[in-house]
This record gives C-alpha cells, sequence and structure tokens, in this order.
C-alpha cells in the first residue's frame, strides 16, 4: 500500500507567557551566522499510547518555549532573533500505514512527509518558521513526532537538548530544563551572511541508504584496525573505525571510477562538538551552533593507505580542535580561525586534479532513544541527510552499542559502494 499522509490540521504554538522585554533581541553567536540557512531534522517513532491525546503535547510545548524563547521567535537578517512569541508551527497528520513499514525500511521520500518542513529546500516559510513539529498518528496506533529547528539557532546537540526539555515538562518529571543563552558572549556576531539559501540546492540526483553495524562487527572492526599493518598504533572509537571504514570504501568507489591503480587524493570532515573541549567545558545545554569543522585530507597516492593510517589522520584532525583552538576562535583573530577550516577544505578540493569530498556528522551521544513523553521510549530514531553526495551521518542504534550509517552518495556510486567486499565484512544490514 502507498503511504499517505493526511494533514489534520495546522496552528501555532505559542510561549505561555510573554518574554520580557529585556530578552526579546537574541543576539546569535559569529558560529550561528557561519551555519547554513536550513533546518536540523529529528523523527522519533514512538509505540502506540494508550490513550493518545495531542493537548497534553501542545499544552507542554507551549510551557517548554517560555524557556526556549528564541526557537518561538523569528530571525532579523543574520544577526539576532525577535523572541517576540509568534511560535512554533504544530502540524497533526493521519499515516494510512502502519509504523513498522517505514521502520524496516526507511525510506528519504517517506521520511519526508513525516516533517512539517522540507529542511533543505527554502521556501518564503523557511524565512519566517524557526522551529516546525510535526506529529504523525499511524494506522497502527504509533505516533512519530518530527521537529525542525532553524540551523541559525541550533545545531543537533541543542535540538536533542530542546527534545529532552518538552519530554520532561510533558511527563512533569522536570519542569525546570532551560537553556543556556550566552554563545553570542562566548563568541560575539560579527554581521555575517556568507551562506545564501540558493547555496543548498544541487541538482544532482543522489540516494540515501542506512547501513547497520551491531556490535559484534564493530568489535571485529576495531580489532582488524588494531591489528592492522600501518605505522600508526591506534585503538579507534566506534565511530572513528565506522567513519574510515566509509572513507575508505567511497575512495574504492572513485578509484574504480577513475580506472586509476591507486586510491585518489580524498577529504573529509568530520563536524565536532566542543562543549566538553572548552576550558572550562561548557554544559550540554548550551545553545546554538557550538560545533566545528575538522578536515582530513588523504592526499599521498602513491601507496595503499590501511585503515589504520586513516585513523591517524583523522583523530589528528579532530584533537587540533582542543582548548588553545577554541581559546583563539573566542579572540580578536577568531572569525579569521572560524572560517579557516573552509579555506583549507577550498585549497585541498582545488589543488592538482582536486580531491573528493566526504562530509560526516557524528549524532551517536545524543541521548535520542531516552526521550520519553509518557508513552515508552522511541523505538527507532532518525533524521534526514543533506541531499548532496558524499555525505554522511552517524547515528546509534536503539540498543546504544551499534551504529547506523545514513550514507548519500550519487546514484552511480552507490551501487559500487553497496557491493564493497571490504565494507560488507561489518555491515549487519543495510536499507
Amino acid at each position: 500500500m502507498a503511504m499517505k499522509v493526511e494533514i489534520i490540521s495546522k496552528e501555532i504554538i505559542k510561549p505561555y507567557s510573554p518574554t520580557p522585554d529585556h530578552a526579546k533581541d537574541f543576539k546569535i553567536c559569529m558560529l550561528d551566522e557561519l551555519a547554513p540557512p536550513s533546518y536540523v531534522p529529528i523523527l522519533l517513532f514512538y509505540p502506540p499510547p494508550a490513550d493518545f491525546t495531542s493537548d497534553n503535547l501542545k499544552k507542554s510545548l507551549s510551557e517548554t518555549l517560555v524557556r526556549f524563547h528564541p526557537l518561538a521567535g523569528k530571525l532579523k537578517g543574520n544577526i539576532s532573533f525577535d523572541c517576540n512569541g509568534e511560535g512554533v508551527l504544530f502540524v497533526e497528520a493521519k499515516v494510512n500505514i502502519a509504523a513498522s513499514e517505514i521502520i524496516n525500511n526507511p525510506q528519504t521520500e517517506m521520511l519526508h512527509q513525516l516533517f512539517p518542513l522540507d529542511p533543505y529546500k527554502p521556501t518564503e516559510e523557511t524565512e519566517t518558521t524557526i522551529t516546525g513539529v510535526q506529529v504523525n498518528v499511524f494506522a497502527c496506533g504509533s505516533v512519530a513526532i518530527g521537529v525542525c529547528v532553524s540551523h541559525k539557532i541550533a545545531d543537533a546537540a541543542s535540538l536533542s537538548y530542546f527534545l529532552q526539555a518538552w519530554a520532561a515538562t510533558t511527563t512533569g518529571i522536570d519542569q525546570t530544563l532551560a537553556p543556556r543563552l550566552d554563545s553570542a558572549v562566548l563568541f560575539p556576531p560579527r554581521g555575517l551572511n556568507l551562506i545564501k539559501p540558493s547555496d543548498l540546492i544541487r541538482n544532482e540526483k543522489v540516494v540515501t541508504r542506512r547501513f547497520i553495524f551491531e556490535r559484534k562487527n564493530l568489535a571485529n572492526l576495531k580489532s582488524k584496525i588494531g591489528n592492522g599493518n600501518g605505522n600508526v598504533n591506534v585503538n579507534p572509537t566506534r565511530v572513528e573505525a565506522v567513519t574510515v571504514l566509509i572513507w575508505k570504501s567511497a575512495m574504492e568507489v572513485v578509484r574504480v571510477n577513475s580506472g586509476k591503480n591507486t586510491l585518489p587524493s580524498s577529504i573529509i570532515t568530520h563536524q565536532v562538538n566542543f562543549r566538553e573541549r572548552m576550558n572550562p567545558p561548557l554544559p550540554g545545554n548550551s545553545l546554538g551552533n557550538l560545533c566545528r569543522l575538522a578536515v582530513a585530507a588523504y592526499i599521498d597516492v602513491n601507496k595503499e593507505m590501511e585503515l589504520q593510517e586513516l585513523v591517524g589522520i583523522l583523530r589528528k584532525s579532530i584533537r587540533k580542535i582542543d582548548g588553545d583552538y577554541l581559546e583563539k576562535l573566542q579572540g580578536v583573530d577568531g572569525l579569521a580561525k572560524a572560517i579557516e577550516p573552509l579555506r583549507e577544505l577550498r585549497q585541498l578540493a582545488s589543488g592538482g586534479e582536486g580531491a573528493e569530498v566526504f562530509t560526516f556528522s557524528s549524532w551517536t551521544r545524543f541521548p535520542l532513544y531516552e526521550i520519553d513523553f509518557g508513552w515508552g521510549k522511541p523505538i527507532r530514531a532518525c533524521t534526514l541527510t543533506v541531499p548532496v553526495r558524499n555525505c554522511v551521518i552517524l547515528m546509534a542504534t536503539r540498543s546504544g552499542d551499534g551504529i547506523e550509517a545514513w550514507i548519500t552518495l550519487n546514484e552511480n556510486d552507490m551501487v559500487k559502494f553497496e557491493s564493497s567486499e571490504e565494507l560488507l565484512q561489518f555491515v549487519s544490514a543495510s536499507t
């Protein structure tokens, strides 16, 4: 049966009480200015509630927005939010199929319909809506909540914390969870507007697949890398191991397509949440785009690169984002430091014959499977990847000890990637 989503209602949920005058003008930080004009999307599936009603969700959302008032505001230029209590888009929908049909075989086209907005295609609505929620009720009674928050105010860690606070308010467990709102003090805004909405639009035929790495296979992969023949002695983390396996397998696809004998030059980037790397560390409730881009390059095409050596390259790039780096990011030359990865990326990608670029982001540490609105914990948490080639988002499995890799490649590359012998040794399942 083809999936159909019927929109039952749309309304605006406003904060339960007005924002105080002193807090109405909320400055975004320099790193928010550099964020793309898109949304951060998260989708949570829940088992059928005993007696579901959206009224409690609306009430608790209204109460939560009092503490998260920038999420209910309006962006002014690329400088600040007018926290005028304009509210959050709240959509209710019915879905004519069982949730299991999506959970067991998630397709990008199906997932898109469960969100209130398209996160990556700017529209007039995108210009005015900061936060959107869609509550989907399936034929089987299961519920899925799709949430989008503007990347100009939040990264994935911020959205995860907001969902925790909303759920805690809904159940009455804790109605005090609130964000820290001083990112603009730590990283003062610079009046930047470098990325336009049109920059997000690409005319590429891409496809997204989900590759699951369960605990046993991850242990085998880590063991293989740790016992490798490289010159770097490493004990990789789960994220490092999966990242370099995907990186090498994707490079192999490029090599085959180019007809070369060795792996081509390539670059990967990894988003690094630096809250814990600050001195002193920032708490997890700090609102904003508090992450930086680590750039790792493989340019020695005269030899075959081992997974172990790729881990060393990746780890070195991530470790550069340390206390000293972040102190400079806050200094007078902070802007130059902030755009340094972009310049490095552009320089590496344009050198010689150019290098293929792969972008990674890990959400594995976000407690998405702990977000309980009173119906139990989610049975599936997922997102929508950026619809451009060579994009990878890593998420934890429900058990917490595995990793789901949501990989977007162009159609031809995906066919070859899915048949990678080295990759398939460690993939538990794919959809």
